[in-house]
């Protein structure tokens, strides 16, 4: 997620909290002095509306769970996340959640704090190896196969599509294009997919869909892989007069990952079709749940949750909560067997910002 966009308004107060929060996570004594765990929480970037909701919830559910805490943010950057691993240390922190982004070159750092004995939670994405105490997302692959089978039932099995991929270095870029091919394939052969490798980057998205566009003018639907690409999908469909009403002829389809504020009135208002709503207050509390979990010296193991979700075994010694991400359509309906949340359902916490 990459995203530059016009969302403003919202993204800069967010932008705000964060760079305060950063300033201050960098200062002070080494431990907390109130008693109350310490932990470290590393935002991975503060440039898309996703995840400024997230550094918005992030205090809030520490406060809650009382725990106090020192935040960094690592830009995206993985150089700059392990820096900030090592500042947590020398901060005295009991556990840290962090969203690597590079989910490969992120192995050496949680080795070492799996020597030092702090725990890791990893938020939305995966780490390729190495062990964590808790991975908290949403099934990405589910994310893929909805999108799939909206567009598919809503294109009727035939035409053309353009998959605005993120990036193939996150397991969740990987998940998401994936499961969208795998659904293609099996239930809507009579589409043809135009993959693009956009590396969660806004304008090379948006590069992208134009010149897609501009040759096959036929194109009816899009599948962005979350709302980096908002912004620059609707401008472009505007300059070519496809940002019409959906019982036009001449609609592109478009479905979006994350449920951010800007996505659900973009549904309302017809501009897009459908999302799937990414939890970022529940990203934020259940992180926070489960370093403070691990501190506390509690296990888990796979199954069913007390919060309408699933713990599976990823792999020997890695457990992953998969936390609910419904379908989010207009009215609500059912499409190639998944149901979906209509976008004005006060349960999203895209509607409940405030």
């Amino acid at each position: 997620m990459r995203l530059r966009t016009a969302l403003g308004s919202t993204a800069s107060v967010f932008c705000a909290l964060a760079l305060l929060s950063a300033c201050s996570s960098g200062s002070g004594t080494t431990a907390s002095s109130s008693g109350k765990p310490l932990v470290g929480v590393d935002y991975p970037r503060s440039d898309t509306d996703f995840w400024n909701s997230y550094i918005k919830y992030t205090p809030q559910s520490a406060k809650e769970l009382g725990l106090d805490l020192k935040t960094t943010n690592s830009q995206n950057d993985v150089a700059k996340l392990t820096a900030n691993a090592q500042t947590f240390i020398s901060q005295g922190v009991k556990g840290i959640a962090m969203a690597p982004q590079d989910t490969a070159a992120i192995a050496p750092t949680l080795a070492q704090l799996e020597a030092k004995k702090i725990p890791v939670v990893t938020v939305d994405t995966r780490p390729d190896s190495g062990k964590v105490f808790m991975v908290v997302r949403a099934d990405n692959r589910a994310y893929g196969e909805n999108a799939c089978q909206y567009l598919g039932t809503k294109l009727g099995g035939k035409g053309k599509v353009v998959m605005l991929e993120g990036g193939l270095d996150s397991i969740n870029g990987r998940d998401r294009t994936e499961a969208f091919n795998d659904c293609m394939k099996k239930n809507y052969p009579g589409i043809k997919v135009f993959g693009e490798a956009t590396n969660w980057d806004g304008a090379v998205a948006a590069q992208k869909l134009q010149t897609d566009l501009t040759a096959n003018p036929d194109i009816k639907g899009v599948y962005m892989q979350s709302s980096f690409a908002l912004a620059g999908t609707l401008q472009v469909l505007k300059q070519k007069g496809l940002l019409v009403d959906p019982k036009d002829k001449k609609h592109v389809f478009v479905v979006s990952n994350d449920g951010i504020p800007e996505e659900l009135k973009d549904i309302a208002a017809g501009h897009i079709d459908a999302t799937v709503s990414q939890p970022a207050d529940l990203y934020a509390k259940y992180a926070l749940y489960y370093l403070k979990a691990a501190i506390d010296g509690k296990t888990f193991k796979p199954g069913k949750t007390d919060h309408d979700s699933t713990i599976i075994q990823v792999r020997d010694g890695l457990l992953e909560d998969q936390l609910s991400a419904p379908l989010v359509t207009v009215d609500g309906g059912t499409y190639g067997g998944v149901p979906s949340v209509k976008s004005d359902d006060t349960s999203l916490w895209g509607n409940n910002l405030g």
